[in-house]
């Protein structure tokens, strides 16, 4: 059977379009734009806001605000590798159904761990699920509600724990705790944050009464498979590595949940790829396209192997030990370069690749663009990369 081969232009062109980086391809629909990426990152919040204005025909600021809690038509969420996410509804449910139910386990015996080495009642799991009830309860109340605001309302369970050991420890409240695994069973969600929209503190709603997203139950290898053929639309051709990585999956789940969907294998330069079965054709060229997209930015986080839109010598300068993706410029479906807001509210830019001065002109333009839209807002990256360090030295 002949395999086709997908290079490397091809694949920049699918990138271009599918993740809305043209202006043809862009949109208003802040939930299209969303599900089209398979989630925003969310771990920094200046992310969701910057990735959703990028891809917007009239970008403005508010969009994802009112999107997550005017309309609650997406929902803040821990899902893949424990990433915190912004879904739409659907993606939402799958995601959690085939990614942050596998993490749950792990979270529960943390705090119950944490609860005994307290010495919390006689009983840490007849405490913990009694806490719960009593937490979604004052949610249901009276929420949504700050960790803070919460503790004042039920004292009795913001007893100190220790969370982990050794240098690893973390001394924090229980119901704080007790927060954080009830998002992981999908019980509760993050509502509006405490201050403005770069705040990563946020109030906490009962789901049910919120966006009840998990009122239905989804077999995990349904959900697997909806997620896995979210990823090829958006990613796609990508290796088996690179969405296990993406996932957090394990071997086996990632191999059955690309024989679900049906799978094609192509040829990629780095080696066997996927896309979905009515994807196997050459894809269109896309139009010329500039971007200047934030750190954790969907379209440079989406691979595990980006040699084909990132030169690997660019690499150390745009992205941190961890692997975390800085402000990236963009331009056809590869990343040239890094930017910055300074403390004056500039942007300040660099170019890593010879581009042509017509469409450096553009970047200049975008990042003009981008001043204005912040206008008095300053923020800094949560996880810059040393080219930021260096720009705005």
């Amino acid at each position: 059977m002949h395999v086709r081969h997908i290079d490397v232009a091809e694949r920049r062109n699918r990138l271009a379009a599918r993740h809305l980086l043209t202006a043809g391809t862009r949109t208003d629909d802040v939930v299209a734009i969303a599900d089209a990426l398979s989630g925003l990152h969310s771990t920094d919040p200046v992310t969701v806001h910057l990735s959703v204005a990028a891809r917007m025909r009239h970008p403005v600021l508010p969009a994802a605000d009112d999107a997550l809690y005017a309309e609650r038509s997406l929902v803040r969420h821990h899902a893949m590798r424990r990433t915190l996410w912004v879904f739409g509804h659907d993606l939402a449910r799958a995601a959690h159904h085939s990614s942050t139910v596998t993490l749950l386990a792990r979270q529960r015996k943390l705090l119950l761990d944490a609860v005994t080495g307290a010495g919390v009642g006689p009983d840490p799991e007849r405490w913990v699920d009694a806490a719960s009830t009593e937490i979604l309860d004052v949610l249901a109340d009276k929420g949504p509600l700050s960790a803070r605001d919460l503790g004042k309302l039920v004292p009795h369970l913001a007893v100190p724990i220790r969370i982990g050991t050794g240098r690893q420890v973390a001394e924090m409240a229980a119901h704080s705790r007790l927060l954080l695994v009830l998002g992981f069973e999908g019980r509760v969600l993050r509502a509006r944050p405490t201050g403005t929209w770069i705040n990563g503190q946020y109030r906490w709603a009962a789901t049910a009464a919120w966006a009840p997203v998990f009122s239905e139950p989804l077999d995990p290898r349904t959900a697997a498979a909806a997620l896995a053929r979210s990823w090829l639309r958006a990613y796609g051709p990508g290796t088996r590595a690179d969405l296990q990585w993406w996932a957090g999956w394990t071997v086996a789940t990632t191999k059955r949940a690309l024989d679900d969907v049906g799978a094609v294998e192509v040829e990629l330069a780095e080696g066997p790829g996927y896309v979905l079965p009515d994807d196997v054709e050459p894809a269109a060229t896309a139009e010329p396209s500039v971007a200047l997209l934030p750190g954790l930015d969907p379209s440079t986080m989406g691979w595990k192997q980006r040699d084909f839109h990132l030169d690997p010598v660019h690499g150390p300068l745009l992205f941190d030990r961890n692997g975390n993706g800085g402000p990236t410029i963009w331009v056809d479906g590869r990343i040239v370069g890094g930017w910055v807001q300074r403390t004056d509210g500039t942007i300040a830019l660099r170019v890593l690749e010879d581009i042509g001065a017509e469409r450096h002109a553009e970047v200049e333009r975008k990042a003009h663009e981008l001043e204005r839209l912040l206008g008095e807002v300053r923020f800094t990256p949560r996880f810059p990369a040393p080219l930021q360090a260096e720009l705005r030295a």
